[in-house]
């Protein structure tokens, strides 16, 4: 485009501000505009992009002439409102996860976006984090043999307050499963190579906001869950979620595991370890009395050209990274609709699961 790239933020809570913060450090891109109904989050975002203009209402944006791309981060619940407006625009989009909160708004999404022309991008940012990149790229090659197993163990504390309390409730979020875990089921998905056909959830809100009501409502978020994915070609996926596991250090671990070895990554310490099978289970193995893996790796992985980590240890600097460059060199989406899609609907799968006690088949949830 011979200038810089124009940005417009819909939604300046927290985490349109991480985007900004992105934004200004990466290079090639400035924030022109802001919307957000919300004066004190605009007027932080303000602060972050000074030069911006601000809108209360995101079709004023869109209509201003002001952006080349928009990034949507506004709350779960109006994502689908805005997308309307956005993708009958040819304005570049970013739209942050989860893409929607119902099976409804995830078909109309699903509609609104076929055909169209300009970028769209479904920010799923944690296959960017550097050590989470490393292990999914091993697995691809063939490191672990054929991969039958993926868990992702998340042991962290509670949600943050947001503006208006609405990710307190399930109503407004999609549900735990949805909001805070889409993005574990994408990578189950990319490693694993298909989607899954089978989702069997255990869940409770145990110990979290239980003393929270807002406007004379309950507080509802699970705060603890086992959730299995069944997949076609007979692999399997685990997530294990806790949400008032604060003081454990690696509150992040993805494990694969295959025929011929395991490769995992360790998230804050940014570790990858790896290791192969020895003689894969043969008698002579066990006749020595014990199983040993041979060549065990541990490595710490670093990119060193994120310029800020932010809270997602680089990987939303990556994200935007790539899609600047996808929109100045008209490539595709790496990450696309269809992806927020998917993992909506087995986030969606898993909390029907855990009402009704049952084994939820992907297929029920486009019934």
């Amino acid at each position: 485009m011979g200038r810089e790239l124009r940005y417009g933020i819909i939604g300046a809570g927290s985490m349109g501000r991480e985007h900004i913060l992105n934004i200004n450090v990466m290079g090639g891109g400035v924030v022109t505009a802001l919307a957000d109904p919300h004066e004190p989050s605009l007027d932080a975002s303000l602060a972050m992009a000074p030069g911006a203009k601000s809108f209360a209402d995101h079709r004023a944006l869109l209509e201003s002439g002001l952006v080349d791309a928009v990034v949507i981060a506004t709350p779960n619940d109006t994502h689908a409102a805005v997308l309307k407006d956005v993708l009958a625009t040819d304005i570049a989009t970013m739209i942050e996860k989860p893409l929607a909160t119902t099976m409804d708004d995830c078909k109309a999404i699903t509609s609104w976006g076929e055909g169209r022309k300009a970028l769209t991008w479904m920010a799923l940012e944690y296959r960017f984090m550097p050590p989470v990149t490393e292990v999914i790229q091993r697995a691809k090659a063939g490191e672990a043999g054929k991969i039958h197993q993926v868990s992702i163990r998340e042991h962290r504390e509670p949600f943050y307050p947001k503006v208006d309390n609405w990710n307190r409730f399930a109503e407004r979020t999609g549900g735990t499963l949805v909001e805070k875990c889409c993005h574990y089921f994408n990578l189950m998905d990319i490693v694993i190579g298909e989607n899954p056909v089978k989702v069997f959830a255990s869940g409770s809100q145990a110990v979290n906001h239980l003393d929270e009501k807002y406007d004379g409502k309950q507080a509802d978020m699970l705060d603890n869950a086992y959730v299995i994915l069944e997949y076609a070609n007979g692999a399997r996926g685990m997530l294990d979620l806790c949400m008032f596991a604060e003081g454990t250090f690696d509150k992040e671990i993805l494990t694969v595991v295959g025929s011929e070895g395991k490769i995992e990554s360790f998230l804050p310490s940014q570790t990858v370890k790896a290791s192969r099978r020895d003689n894969y289970g043969t008698q002579s193995q066990w006749a020595s009395g014990a199983s040993h893996g041979r060549g065990n790796e541990v490595k710490h992985v670093h990119n060193y050209d994120v310029r800020y980590m932010g809270h997602h240890f680089g990987a939303s600097y990556l994200e935007h990274v790539k899609f600047r460059d996808a929109l100045l060199n008209s490539t595709p989406a790496e990450v696309t609709l269809n992806d927020g899609v998917t993992s909506v609907a087995t986030g969606l799968a898993a909390h029907k699961s855990i009402r009704e006690g049952r084994v939820v088949t992907l297929a029920e949830m486009w019934a």
